[in-house]
C-alpha cells in the first residue's frame, strides 16, 4: 500500500473507538491508514469493510437479526423466489433480495424474518397472503410445507464439534460449517504428512482469527477455550473422535512415552471455503509447518487470547484477534 497523497510508504494503525450506529454506540477495532510523509490518515474499501462489519456483527447478534447467509438459507428453504418473499412479507418487492446481499434489516423486519425458520410460523404467514398466489403456485408452496419437519433436530456431528450457540464474538459470527471444520483437519493432516492434535489446535486457532483479524468473520464458526497447551477448539476432543476423515494411530518416541497422531487419506475440499479463506489456510501452513507441537505452544502462549483466559480457561473473544503477536503474515495489503 502506498500514499495516495504522495506515493510513499504509509503504516496501518488500529485503535478501538465508538462507532454510532442507528443512534447505538458499539465499540470496533478501527482500521485506517496513515500517510508517514504527511501524518494524514485515509481507509480503503477494504479496511470500511472490516470496521462496518465489526458493528453489523454486533447490532444482528444483540437484536437477533439473521446473517445474509441465513436469511438466504430461510428462502431456499421454503424453494420461494426473493420477491416472493418480499410479498409474503410484506416487504418491498427487492427488500428481501438486498436483505440477503448485506443490507441490514430494521429491527422488526430482522426479527420477523428469523421467525420464519419456524415453518409452522412461515405457514401462517403463507396462508393469510393465499390469494396473492395461483392455484399452481399455492399447490406448490403447499406440498414444500407439508414436507418439512416441523422439529429440527441438532444433527450429533454438528452438537459434537460446535455445542449449542449462536453466532457471537465467541464463534467468529460466522456460519458454524461441519464442513470446513472437516475440511481445515483434512487440510493441515495431508499437508503435514500427519499432525499431533496439540499443533493441529494452533493452527486452527491462527487461521480462524487471522480470518477475523482481516476482514471481522472466522472461517469455521469454532469457538476456542485458553487451556495450559494454548488455545484450542472448547469441544476439540469430541470433533475428533467423531469426524470419520480422520484415523488416530499411536507414535513411540525414544523416552518411551506414547503420543496421539492423526492421519488422514481423506482429498481435500477446496470448494468449500472462500478465496481469501484458502489463502489464509495456506499461510498459516507455511509458517508454521516447521514447528513442533510444543514450538507452536510456546508462541501461542504470548498471546493475549491466552493470556487473558487462560486462569479460569475461558472461551476467547474473536476481538482478540486484532492484538495477534504470533502471526508475521502481511495483513490488508
Amino acid at each position: 500500500m502506498k500514499s495516495p497523497f504522495t506515493g510513499g510508504e504509509v503504516t496501518l494503525k488500529q485503535e478501538k473507538r465508538e462507532f454510532v450506529f442507528r443512534k447505538e454506540k458499539f465499540t470496533i477495532v478501527n482500521h485506517y491508514y496513515v500517510c508517514n510523509d504527511t501524518g494524514e490518515d485515509f481507509t480503503t474499501t477494504k479496511l470500511d469493510e472490516l470496521n462496518i462489519n465489526q458493528v453489523y456483527n454486533q447490532y444482528r447478534v444483540k437484536y437477533g437479526i439473521p446473517f445474509p447467509d441465513e436469511i438466504t438459507a430461510i428462502r431456499e428453504q421454503y424453494g420461494l423466489s426473493a420477491k416472493r418473499m418480499s410479498q409474503i412479507l410484506g416487504f418491498g418487492d427487492n427488500q428481501y433480495r438486498l436483505y440477503e446481499n448485506g443490507e441490514m434489516p430494521s429491527e422488526s423486519n430482522g426479527k420477523q424474518i428469523a421467525s420464519i425458520k419456524d415453518c409452522c410460523v412461515f405457514r401462517a404467514l403463507v396462508e393469510r397472503s393465499k390469494n396473492q398466489f395461483t392455484q399452481e403456485e399455492w399447490k406448490k408452496i403447499e406440498t414444500k410445507l407439508n414436507g418439512l419437519t416441523i422439529i429440527n433436530f441438532e444433527p450429533d456431528l454438528r452438537y459434537d464439534i460446535f455445542g449449542k450457540q449462536e453466532r457471537s464474538e465467541y464463534n467468529g459470527f460466522v456460519k458454524q460449517s461441519v464442513d470446513k471444520v472437516i475440511n481445515m483437519i483434512v487440510f493441515f493432516t495431508r499437508k503435514s504428512g500427519g499432525i499431533f492434535p496439540t499443533k493441529l489446535n494452533k493452527l486452527m486457532f491462527y487461521s480462524d482469527f487471522l480470518n477475523f483479524k482481516l476482514s471481522g468473520v472466522g472461517i469455521s464458526g469454532l469457538t476456542y477455550r485458553a487451556i495450559n497447551h494454548g488455545p484450542v477448539p472448547a469441544k476439540y476432543s469430541a470433533a475428533y473422535e467423531t469426524i470419520e476423515q480422520v484415523t488416530k494411530e499411536f507414535v513411540q518416541f525414544s523416552n518411551g512415552i506414547e503420543a496421539e497422531k492423526l492421519t488422514t487419506t481423506t482429498d481435500f475440499d477446496a470448494t468449500v471455503f472462500s478465496a481469501q479463506e484458502l489463502i489464509v489456510l495456506d499461510s498459516i501452513y507455511e509458517q508454521f509447518k516447521n514447528y513442533t507441537a510444543g514450538e507452536i505452544s510456546e508462541l501461542s502462549h504470548k498471546e493475549n487470547a491466552w493470556i487473558k483466559n487462560n486462569e479460569d480457561r475461558k472461551i476467547i473473544n474473536y476481538f482478540d484477534a486484532f492484538e495477534l503477536k504470533g502471526i508475521n503474515i502481511p495483513v490488508l495489503e
